[in-house]
């Protein structure tokens, strides 16, 4: 995972000029999980949909990685850059098994995509895409959770957040109920890359604190809320074929 970055560092209300100090508030874990539930930071995977030099999608990445980080999880955000297209490379190429490796290692996932004709762009895509839904025996999206966001060069659209949630249902994670979409984004960030505040930055906070409240209530139910029937069934079948055939 060479080309990623590891956001390990404290965040404190410093780097968060925009938050009000009394009204923030730390996750209650103890009200979340459950006895014999994981303690360790929640490990969430940021993605992020251009290229650009100056990406607004970017920027609310970052901006979202900060209150992550202040509400005590370990962020890692994968940098888009060099990978190639879904089926233009093999699977082991490097920017390919670098995105795997941050998929498995995560527990939840942020994405935030610009909307381009209407839809999320190309980058977002392909970045989801060359995630696949079973990888050796592992599924490395099933039952993680997921917060999803979207930037808009003009007004307000949801359209790439809908379809962000397709993508997410799809991938058989468990996509928080809120979201946001920041239209017009050039006006919401200022000449230092910090998002001004106003709604649309409150409700950026809204989503960060929800994705960390539902990952530390959901990943140590992890495996049971994904234990199928179907999939029992399935296993049961295989498991029956193989006591009885005739010969190895």
């Amino acid at each position: 995972m060479a080309n990623n970055t590891a956001d390990l560092d404290v965040v404190d209300l410093g780097d968060l000029p925009n938050i009000d100090a009394d009204s923030i508030q730390p996750i209650d874990i103890e009200s979340l999980i459950g006895t014999h539930d994981p303690r360790h930071a929640p490990r969430i995977l940021v993605l992020y949909g251009s290229l650009r030099q100056r990406s607004f999608s970017k920027l609310a990445s970052e901006e979202a990685s900060r209150l992550l980080r202040w509400y005590g999880c370990e962020v890692r955000t994968f940098d888009p850059t060099g990978l190639p297209l879904p089926d233009a490379a093999d699977a082991d190429h490097p920017k390919v098994q670098e995105l795997r490796e941050l998929a498995q290692w995560s527990e939840g996932m942020l994405w935030v995509s610009p909307e381009r004709h209407g839809s999320m762009t190309s980058i977002m895509k392909a970045q989801i895409d060359w995630i696949p839904l079973s990888l050796g025996g592992v599924r490395p999206t099933q039952g993680k959770t997921l917060a999803v966001m979207q930037v808009s060069g003009g007004s307000q659209s949801f359209n790439t957040v809908n379809q962000l949630r397709i993508l997410g249902r799809w991938m058989r994670m468990i996509t928080i109920p809120n979201q946001s979409s920041i239209p017009k984004a050039f006006l919401e960030f200022n000449d230092d890359d910090r998002m001004d505040k106003s709604p649309l930055y409150l409700r950026l906070v809204d989503v960060c604190e929800e994705l960390v409240k539902f990952t530390w209530l959901t990943r140590g139910r992890s495996a049971y809320l994904t234990d199928r029937y179907s999939e029992r069934v399935e296993s049961a079948e295989e498991l029956s074929h193989r006591v009885n055939q005739k010969s190895l």
